[in-house]
This record gives C-alpha cells, sequence and structure tokens, in this order.
C-alpha cells in the first residue's frame, strides 16, 4: 500500500474539460481515442463499450483511459448508426448537445456527464496509459457519482474560485478511480509493475530528459548518457521496465503535446510539428493522422468550434 500511496502523491492532476451532454442521436464510435482520460457519468439512456455487452447502468460510471483506442456506444442500439473517430468529433453537434444550465444537470433524458483530465505521475508518464487498461465500469460509488456532477456543475456556473474547486475535485475523482480500482483487485498485476519502475531513478531521469527536451536530440544514444548506461543496452533497458521501446514513448509524447498545443494556440501546424520535434511538417501530419485518425487541422477546428 505504501508504494501506491507515493504513485498518488507523484500523481499531477490536469482537468481539460467537463460537460453535460444529451445524446441527439445513437452512434457507435468504432476506434474512439484520446490523450486524455475520460469518466462518464450516465445519467439517463444507454452507454456502453467494446461489443456491447458491457452496459452502463444508470447511475453508474464508465472510465476510459486515454492513449488506447476504444469502441463506444451511446444511445439504444436500434437505428444506431457506427462511425470513426474522425467523423465523429468533426461532426459531433450531429449526435451530442451540450446543457449550460446548472439546474438542469442530470435532468435530461439519455444524457450524461462527462470530465476529461490528465493524470501524470512525476508530470511526464500518463499513468493510466502505462497501465494499458481497457475501459471498465465503475458500480455502486454514488460519492464519486456526486463528485463528477459537482465538477460539471462547477464549470457552468462560473463562479468565483471555480478554478480551484474544479482542480481540487478533480484529483479527488483521479484518487477514487484508483481506490476503486485497488479495491475491485483490478490489474493488479500491472500496478504492481508500475510500482515499481516508477522508483528506478534512471528511468526517472530519462522521463525528466525527455519532457524537458521534447523538441530535441532524443535518440537512444542521447538517452543512453542521460541514464548512464550503454546505447546498445538503453532500448533494452527502458523496454524492460516500461513494455514500451523509447521511441514509440517519445513518439507518444510528442504527439501528446502537439495536441495540446492545437488546443491552446493559435501556432500554425508547422510551427507545432517543428516545436515538437519534427522538422518535417508532411511526415508530421502523416503520423499525426495514423495516431489520432483525424488531421491536426480537424483536430483544432473540432475544438474551436464545439467544446461538447
Amino acid at each position: 500500500m505504501e508504494d501506491y500511496n507515493k504513485i498518488i502523491e507523484s500523481l499531477s492532476v490536469k482537468f481539460r474539460k467537463s460537460r453535460n451532454i444529451k445524446i441527439l442521436q445513437s452512434v457507435q464510435v468504432s476506434n474512439h481515442y484520446d490523450v486524455e482520460n475520460y469518466i462518464y457519468l450516465l445519467h439517463d439512456g444507454e452507454l456502453s463499450f467494446g461489443d456491447g455487452s458491457q452496459k452502463v447502468e444508470k447511475g453508474d460510471m464508465l472510465f476510459v483511459p486515454g492513449g488506447r483506442q476504444s469502441i463506444i456506444s451511446y444511445g439504444h442500439k436500434d437505428g444506431q448508426k457506427t462511425i470513426d473517430n474522425e467523423e465523429f468529433i468533426t461532426h459531433k453537434d450531429k449526435y451530442f448537445e451540450g446543457n449550460n444550465e446548472v439546474a438542469m444537470v442530470g435532468k435530461f433524458p439519455h444524457s450524461f456527464s462527462y470530465i476529461s483530465c490528465e493524470a501524470k505521475v512525476f508530470d511526464s508518464i500518463n499513468f493510466f496509459a502505462s497501465l494499458d487498461i481497457p475501459p471498465f465500469i465503475i458500480r455502486d460509488n454514488p460519492g464519486l457519482a456526486r463528485v463528477i456532477k459537482e465538477v460539471v456543475v462547477e464549470n457552468i456556473a462560473d463562479r468565483p474560485g471555480k478554478n480551484r474547486i474544479i482542480k481540487i475535485k478533480t484529483e479527488q475523482v483521479i484518487v477514487e478511480i484508483i481506490r476503486y480500482i485497488l479495491s475491485e483487485g483490478m490489474f493488479v498485476e500491472k500496478l504492481a509493475t508500475n510500482s515499481t519502475y516508477f522508483k528506478d531513478p534512471r528511468l526517472i531521469d530519462i522521463f525528466n530528459y525527455i519532457k524537458t527536451y521534447l523538441g530535441g536530440d532524443l535518440s537512444n544514444k542521447k538517452l543512453a548518457e542521460v541514464a548512464n548506461v550503454s546505447e546498445d543496452y538503453v532500448g533494452q533497458y527502458f523496454k524492460m521496465l516500461t513494455g514500451i521501446n523509447p521511441q514509440d514513448y517519445i513518439e507518444y509524447q510528442r504527439m501528446e503535446m502537439a495536441i495540446n498545443l492545437l488546443r491552446a494556440t493559435n501556432k500554425s501546424i508547422r510551427e507545432i510539428g517543428q516545436e515538437v520535434g519534427y522538422k518535417d511538417t508532411a511526415y508530421f501530419c502523416r503520423r499525426f493522422k495514423m495516431m489520432f485518425g483525424i488531421p491536426a487541422g480537424k483536430m483544432r477546428r473540432r475544438d474551436s468550434l464545439m467544446n461538447v
């Protein structure tokens, strides 16, 4: 338990967005993907994942870890349309309608609320992505459901101290999710592995170096210098502890930073690609589309036009 406490204490949790949503049209997203973690609270109607057999009940929650593709279904199967992630986030207003009335949160038929957030160990490692866990349902947890609803209400109400309250409550949501995982004995082996490698000082040095110099030279030769191991061994060492090779991890971090820049700045696609380490803009765009299923430009337009 002490190891888990250390992980929780090292977590940097960042709120990204939250909304209360009415489902206008049933839809299944065949390859839902985002770098952020999503937790859905179902107020009414139907919500499921995978082949549809994993159904969320009213008042329960669906947690979708960032960094992996999932099949998510919103609404009843009858007449449900199946689309890919690109079409979904480009035309989300066809399927969802956001609610901006505090009094109506949780009151509409066919509705849910959600929070999206980051949760990183040492402000570098995506905690849930590092576990490589699938989406899962959190049942019979009214306390967590209440906190999610409170975050959504705070975000809509726009009262003094809103950002501080949302930050505190989003951290509480993440801690409650980890507590649920532990109480249910879920992903025990993966959690145990993570608690071990998160304590390795050489690996932590590599993570911190990658974060600091994301747009620079992150070759295995440079990482070997940081960890004080041989160039031939550093890839094996990194993969042995994390389950992925360092260059795949670096690309994921670069693309995650690119999404943050697309959402938070007006920099051009070319500038963003260069800032995260891609000198060739065309190659950056190809890799972005391959990873997220949507062109970088459409990702920006989606966020600027519709925040549902």
